[in-house]
């Protein structure tokens, strides 16, 4: 997304005309289908009527994730973030990503509070990049990785206390998965995601990091590495596992995906450690062929238990 071209439309100075719903919804359908790649894999997962809410959900975290990244500066993005979130109270907002997102909330019920979370995290990300322990970190976790599961199970009409809380476990596992699989790629970009009371019980402190990340020819890690990197696999696996009984207690529109988010994370865990938690040569991916078969398995298993669980809603 062109950040300047669409500020200078959509943003703060916008005095245009307000978008139709239709507009603004093929607007969100554009943003969701031609900046992010894997979206129409992800969407195929869900059933057709929730398409289009999801591609609300995503332009707006999209336009989120841009303000907070794609700005000149961390001042420039905290003030842009404060406006993305007063947009979020707006009665008749002009931005389309918010004409099209007002609907999806009033369909789905969806409260407002995970949506302004999420901003909470993308805040933080400007002023943070170093968390000193798992605690602080589970904190960032909880405003960057669940409310977006807590706005899926309201998608799919299964918002409830207990299912909050397993999708809880999943995201924030989810997210550690993705800190493990993406350590060499955070700190290029001038964030660790591993807490720092661990990382110096093995001995690495914010200048091994500098030191390693800078040596010539790369280097393969050190077995204490290692430990530490094995260490936050196995809480995120934890975490992961924790949730899985998410996938029989929501409703059949989103049990497919709950089982291919969980077989998703499960996989990467699993590809570190086949390369032995070795992620600064090689980031570990999940191949092809095992997303296709996480993503059959998942199928399978979801028509197998859709006689079961909660009553059927209408969309």
């Amino acid at each position: 997304m062109d950040l300047a071209a669409e500020l200078a439309q959509w943003g703060p100075a916008n005095s245009g005309a307000r978008p139709s719903l239709s507009e603004a919804q093929a607007y969100c359908r554009r943003l969701a289908t031609t900046h992010y790649e894997n979206f129409s894999v992800v969407s195929w997962l869900f059933p057709k009527h929730l398409h289009q809410h999801l591609c609300n959900v995503y332009a707006y975290c999209r336009w989120a994730d841009d303000l907070a990244d794609e700005t000149e500066s961390p001042a420039q993005s905290l003030c842009l973030l404060d406006w993305w979130e007063t947009q979020l109270d707006e009665r008749e907002p002009r931005h389309p990503v918010f004409v099209a997102l007002q609907e999806t909330i009033r369909a789905k019920q969806i409260p407002l509070q995970p949506f302004r979370n999420l901003l909470v995290a993308f805040r933080r990300d400007q002023q943070q990049s170093r968390y000193a322990t798992w605690e602080e970190l589970r904190g960032y976790c909880q405003n960057s990785a669940e409310p977006v599961g807590r706005i899926v199970l309201h998608l799919g009409a299964s918002g409830t206390a207990e299912n909050e809380a397993l999708s809880d476990s999943i995201c924030t596992g989810l997210q550690l998965i993705n800190f493990c699989q993406d350590v060499r790629r955070d700190y290029e970009k001038g964030r660790i995601y591993l807490p720092r009371e661990e990382r110096e019980r093995w001995g690495w402190h914010d200048e091994r990091f500098y030191e390693f990340a800078g040596a010539k020819p790369p280097q393969p890690p050190p077995d204490d590495f290692r430990q530490l990197l094995k260490a936050q696999v196995d809480r995120a696996e934890e975490l992961i596992r924790a949730g899985e009984p998410l996938a029989r207690k929501v409703h059949r529109d989103l049990r497919v995906p709950v089982r291919v988010f969980i077989g998703g994370g499960l996989a990467i865990a699993r590809a570190i450690r086949q390369q032995q938690y070795d992620v600064w040569s090689r980031r570990p991916i999940v191949g092809r062929w095992r997303k296709v078969m996480l993503l059959a398995r998942a199928w399978w298993s979801g028509i197998g238990s859709r006689g079961s669980g909660v009553r059927n809603w209408s969309s």
